[in-house]
């Protein structure tokens, strides 16, 4: 967060070393844009769902995540959960376990991070502590990056820096 490079290099880089420290199977990340939020990160390569994956902010548990600006655990058959919304192309659709926190910065929502396993997983204190840090920590990073003229809005700024790929 601290060198200068493009933020979905850097949106990239912090879905990837969430997976990798929580031992998690997927870690997203999606940035508010308007009354949606966008797909901007996966530690799981799905090129074609990066700014495609969209949800209003009344949808699935990432929404209620975003509307209700806390976080949420669920250690088992989320998939289940009245609030799930299925998006049939995500394999995450059927994962087990699922942990999310909001994207905060100065009171504003920005985002929310998933983390999800495949298997049943009972989230620690020190996990959702962890991710709530990222989750602040991420908002500020964006926060600072609006100060940049050339990504005033950050999902825009990620999806002009990511390479063209068919949907498919």
């Amino acid at each position: 967060m601290a060198r200068e490079m493009p933020l979905n290099d850097v949106l990239s880089r912090i879905v990837s070393l969430i997976a990798e420290f929580m031992s998690s199977d997927s870690c997203l990340l999606y940035l508010v844009e308007g009354d949606q939020l966008v797909l901007c990160a996966s530690s799981v390569p799905n090129p074609s769902a990066i700014g495609k994956i969209k949800l209003k902010l009344s949808e699935g548990l990432t929404g209620w995540v975003a509307r209700e600006r806390r976080l949420l655990a669920i250690s088992r058959e989320s998939y289940t959960d009245p609030r799930f919304k299925f998006f049939g192309d995500l394999p995450e659709d059927t994962f087990e376990a699922f942990l999310s926190v909001p994207i905060l910065a100065r009171n504003r929502m920005l985002g929310v991070i998933n983390v999800q396993h495949r298997a049943a997983h009972s989230h620690t204190g020190g996990e959702m502590e962890l991710l709530s840090t990222i989750g602040e920590q991420a908002g500020c990073l964006l926060l600072l990056s609006r100060l940049d003229s050339s990504t005033l809005n950050p999902v825009e700024a990620v999806m002009s820096a990511a390479p063209a790929s068919p949907i498919g």
